[in-house]
């Protein structure tokens, strides 16, 4: 019999990516540009530091294959600033809307025209200044399934290295405009997921308990996922 899998189990956060967003250059005759295209996702590319200390340091990388296009297109996916949904710029729902994605060997790119409003210029103006130059992206997963997401471990000197590959993702929730490429006020939340991975936790309270910490890990981030 197959099992089916307890929704709860599942994971929701986001991970930020070392990929640039850039202004496209307006063609001769045209008027300024703002269309802003770049990279939400880089395959097999580590994250910041989920932590990093004198004894230990984790990192998480997204597989080549973890997303595809076919997901994509049954995502309802925002695209926003901060990961703040009340920021939105633009927005695919199940494929059609304003936002425009594509999925190749580096990773999950996009093409947006920024809306006419206060918030589409202030992106705009940030983008355009370098100051913001990072994406991110939000998305679920099982990480208590190696079949989802697998971990592994080396150790240099007397510090662990410890690095997540994400294999398959269930759900993209939203890309963001990101101005500073770490996860905020996580450490803890990220320390007890990886002790619940490694026990192999199975039981509903440790899948309730993990379900708990990634939504303090989403408030630390100021995201607004489900």
């Amino acid at each position: 019999m197959n099992k089916t899998k307890n929704p709860e189990s599942s994971v929701r956060r986001s991970i930020l990516t070392p990929g640039e967003v850039h202004l496209r250059e307006a063609a001769e005759g045209e008027s300024a540009s703002r269309t802003i295209t770049g990279y939400a996702v880089l395959f097999d590319t580590p994250s910041a530091p989920l932590w990093d200390d004198e004894d230990s340091s984790a990192r998480e990388i997204i597989a080549r294959g973890a997303i595809t296009r076919e997901l994509l297109d049954g995502c309802d996916i925002k695209f926003t600033m901060y990961h703040d949904r009340q920021l939105i710029l633009g927005r695919s729902n199940r494929g059609e809307g304003t936002l425009k994605y594509f999925v190749d060997d580096r990773g999950v790119g996009f093409t947006l025209d920024l809306p006419s409003s206060p918030n589409g210029d202030e992106a705009l103006e940030l983008v355009r200044r370098g100051d913001i130059s990072g994406c991110s992206f939000a998305f679920s997963t099982f990480y208590c399934d190696p079949a989802y997401v697998s971990r592994e471990q080396k150790i240099t000197g007397s510090k662990s290295e410890i690095t997540y590959t994400v294999r398959k993702i269930t759900g993209v929730y939203d890309f963001t405009l990101a101005a500073d490429p770490t996860y905020p006020d996580t450490e803890v939340q990220a320390r007890e997921l990886d002790r619940a991975i490694t026990s192999g936790a199975e039981a509903e309270a440790d899948k309730a308990k993990i379900a708990a910490q990634l939504r303090q890990m989403r408030r630390s981030a100021g995201q607004n996922i489900i």
